[in-house]
């Protein structure tokens, strides 16, 4: 009776799953490419900066895992992320849309070299204690651009000023309308750092060799 049982859940574990994965909306890359217009005025620009809710560069968003671009769009959507502009453009989307948009911004500009386990520029020893007591690498991966889940981000060399105002974003009050980030880990690693810890933290990270990076654009697409 116990072996039968089990076999059942099994089965039913596997057509769970298979529903699951076959539910799951699979990106274009060549339909990507033709969606991003609302993306590459401000991420297709080297040095381009945002002026809400502080004066920071916007993400470099090439390179990066296409399930955490996902991931972020749908939490836009959702309004788990609060940042206005965003949430307008993630509102205009389609969940087809953020698999070809996800998709083609995680093969743009790849690069094939393979990158340390560890970063070759290690911390101050205030830094080192940070990251230990936030145990980032722990989700990030080695090099802190490996996540053990690709639904989160790649956090090597990104901008140091647009990690500081999203950690700091994870602090936010909750009731604010505009600006915050709903996240019960990030959240909870968030609130154990002042934010000049944070900004240490922000300002080492974005020394780090990462893939991420910024691949020129043109405004204008025909």
């Amino acid at each position: 009776m116990n072996k039968t049982l089990t076999t059942i859940f099994a089965l039913a574990v596997a057509s769970v799953t298979a529903v699951s994965q076959a539910q799951e909306v699979k990106g274009d890359i060549n339909a990507g490419e033709k969606k991003i217009a609302m993306c590459i005025g401000c991420h297709g620009i080297p040095g381009y900066q945002a002026s809400f809710p502080e004066v920071h560069k916007v993400p470099m968003i090439s390179g990066q895992s296409g399930k955490y671009i996902a991931s972020a769009l749908e939490a836009y959507k959702k309004g788990d992320r609060k940042h206005p502009t965003m949430r307008g453009i993630a509102d205009s989307l389609s969940d087809q849309d953020i698999a070809d948009v996800a998709a083609y911004y995680e093969q743009h500009g790849k690069k094939a070299t393979e990158l340390p386990a560890k970063p070759t520029r290690e911390p101050s020893a205030q830094v080192a204690e940070l990251l230990k007591k936030g145990a980032c690498v722990s989700c990030h991966g080695d090099n802190f651009a490996k996540p053990i889940d690709p639904s989160y981000p790649k956090i090597a060399g990104q901008h140091s000023d647009y990690l500081f105002v999203a950690l700091k974003s994870y602090k936010a009050d909750a009731g604010n309308a505009n600006v915050g980030r709903n996240n019960a880990i990030m959240g909870g690693v968030a609130k154990q750092f002042t934010n000049a810890e944070l900004k240490a933290l922000a300002n080492y990270l974005g020394t780090v060799e990462g893939d991420l990076q910024v691949v020129p654009q043109s405004r204008f697409r025909r």
